[in-house]
């Protein structure tokens, strides 16, 4: 446990000292963190930075999400690629106004039960959003564990 501690503590002062001033990092909305976890799926930060911006400025609330008609999101959407997402994103956005008051949930069970969200996106949109503990490992926290441990074997590997 103790080294746990030790290697918890290097990678938290690391960060602490060189994290990016990212725009979804400003705020502890669930809908900013819900589209920035999005976005950030399957795409570059550099390239989501301007799509984020962009989108929340033309749908700056759930309920103007969940009001846009789908070709206006996909437009917005537009050369980011993997257009499922923003299918997705609307398609609960929708779902979030119509039957819970426009109010993002904050319960596990809620979130995964919303078109498009998966462990990762609800475990950050419960961790950035709601302080809750809800820790989960992407790739790039992966990568770095197994330089830690000194893993050769590709992770997705038994």
């Amino acid at each position: 446990m103790k080294a746990f501690r030790e290697i918890s503590d290097r990678i938290l002062s690391w960060y602490a000292r060189n994290k990016r001033d990212l725009p979804w990092r400003s705020s502890r909305n669930p809908y900013f963190v819900w589209v920035s976890e999005v976005m950030l799926q399957q795409t570059q930060v550099d390239t989501v930075i301007p799509y984020y911006n962009r989108f929340l400025r033309q749908f700056p609330t759930i309920e103007a999400l969940a009001k846009a008609s789908l070709q206006e999101v996909l437009k917005a959407w537009e050369n980011m690629g993997y257009y499922a997402r923003a299918r997705h994103l609307h398609a609960a956005a929708q779902e979030v106004v119509k039957k819970m008051g426009g109010k993002i949930p904050n319960t596990w069970d809620e979130l995964m039960a919303l078109p498009g969200i998966g462990t990762y996106t609800a475990s950050a949109i419960l961790s950035f959003a709601f302080d809750k503990k809800f820790p989960t490992v992407d790739g790039n926290a992966q990568r770095v564990l197994c330089r830690v441990y000194a893993i050769q074997k590709p992770i997705d590997h038994s």
